[in-house]
């Protein structure tokens, strides 16, 4: 049986990644290994993180990148869209971990293959049972209909939330002491960036690792 193993949160986490891909086994071929977004920002090493991601995806037949509302901000601080708001909610680490990695290279300041990386990031990835999106949906509202921004930036309307979507939505973004599960939604941002540890859930067997 195909098993979906999908990660939560990183933020610049890189030992903490690495540590938990070494807790989990994975058969490259067939099971899908699947990030919810918020690979960067607010921990040290954001550019470590983007390019071991960016290695995975020459080991997995089944990997799926989704995007996070910092990966959105990002885009909106390179743009020149709205800078303030990235630099004040821990952009200024990643822009720290890329700078020094300039230093020492002499190459632009972020490498092309990083950004396309972030220019490829998917808003949602659907499987038979599940729903995984980085921080959740809107009641009564088809998934395809969603609005953009509740996929990266929704909060309490979706939290507190016993709406039947459908399928089990697996979601991070809204960070948590322990993994949540509940009849509708299981969320795997358990606050790796804050002192806590990473998790992934195994799924359908509804297995947590942590690091």
């Amino acid at each position: 049986m195909e098993k979906i193993f999908a990660i939560g949160d990183i933020h610049g986490c890189f030992d903490k990644l690495c540590a938990l891909m070494d807790k989990i086994k994975i058969d490259h071929n067939n099971d899908i290994l699947l990030f919810l977004g918020d690979y960067i920002d607010r921990g040290p090493s954001s550019f470590d993180v983007i390019e071991y991601l960016i290695d995975l995806k020459k080991h997995f037949q089944k990997i799926v990148f989704l995007k996070g509302n910092h990966e959105e901000m990002l885009e909106k601080y390179l743009s020149g869209k709205d800078r303030h708001a990235y630099l004040i909610n821990g952009g200024l680490s990643t822009l720290e971990s890329y700078i020094k990695r300039r230093q020492t290279t002499g190459s632009p300041p972020i490498p092309q293959e990083h950004l396309n990386f972030f220019e490829s990031l998917s808003l949602y990835y659907e499987s038979d049972n599940y729903i995984f999106v980085h921080a959740g949906l809107r009641e009564n509202i088809s998934l395809k209909m969603q609005d953009p921004a509740d996929f990266l930036w929704i909060r309490e309307d979706f939290v507190h939330s016993d709406f039947d979507f459908g399928k089990k939505v697996v979601f991070g973004h809204t960070p948590y002491n322990e993994p949540l599960v509940e009849p509708n939604k299981i969320g795997i941002d358990t606050g790796a960036v804050y002192g806590n540890k990473l998790t992934c859930v195994e799924l359908p067997a509804l297995l947590f690792y942590n690091a």
